[in-house]
Order: structure tokens, then sequence, then C-alpha cells
């Protein structure tokens, strides 16, 4: 009897490392999908060529939403800024090209130390920020 429970112990633990890569595996792809979802709602791609007009565009932009800007850097196409009201809202939107005659537009937002995964204040912002890209290049005051 202690023969045959002896080598079971090979089977069961084979057994268990497959169930465990399996459900990992599952896990890593369901991050993946997540991950590929979040990024499609932190992106927009506009087109235009011209860094630092959006760059201005997007610091009026926030600024219309309520943020303070902490920081904001041409060279590198970054604005960071902060939303003080009831809670710390920190918004990072970087800025680069896109093919020949776009710019990609990424916003990426955190309450405190946790990323933001709703969709809606992104949506908000890319809202905004469409409204006043078509002003800007419209030149509308």
């Amino acid at each position: 009897m202690k023969n045959k429970i002896c080598s079971l112990i090979p089977l069961f633990t084979l057994l268990i490392v497959l169930i465990g890569c399996a459900t990992t595996q599952q896990r890593l792809l369901d991050s993946d999908q997540n991950q590929l979802q979040l990024r499609s709602f932190q992106s927009r791609a506009f087109d235009t060529t011209e860094k630092t007009t959006t760059l201005r565009t997007i610091i009026a932009t926030l600024q219309d939403l309520g943020f303070v800007i902490d920081k904001a850097d041409d060279i590198l196409g970054t604005v960071s800024a902060t939303k003080l009201n009831y809670y710390s809202l920190k918004i990072t939107v970087s800025v680069r090209p896109r093919g020949e005659s776009q710019l990609l537009v990424r916003a990426n937002a955190q309450y405190g130390v946790h990323p933001v995964t709703d969709p809606k204040p992104y949506q908000d912002f890319f809202i905004a920020l469409e409204k006043s890209m078509f002003l800007t290049a419209h030149e509308v005051d």
C-alpha cells in the first residue's frame, strides 16, 4: 500500500504544477487584455504634427477641468497636473508622433497611488481636449 502511495506522489505533483501553470497563463492573458483595454481608454490620435500647440491645448484643457499644472516639458512632450477636489487626482499626459501626420496623446491618471481604470475620466478629458483642439485649429478664442 505504501509503495502505491509513493508511486502516485509524482503524478499528483505533476498534476498540481500543470493546474498552476494553466491558472497563471489565464491570469496573464486576462491582465494583458485589461492593459489593452485600459490603453484604448487612455490614448487618442489627432491629425496634427504641431506638438507644441498640442501641448499648450492640453495645458489649457487641464486647467479648464480644474487641474493645476505641476510640470510641462516641451522636449519630452509631457504635462503633469493635479486636481484637489475632495481627493487627489494626478494626471500625466504625453504627446508623441504617430506616423507622418498624427500625434498620439496618452493620458495616465491616478488617485493617490491607485491607477484610474474607469474609462469615464479619460473620456471626459478627451472630449474636452477634442473640443479645444477643434477650436485651436480654427483659431476660435
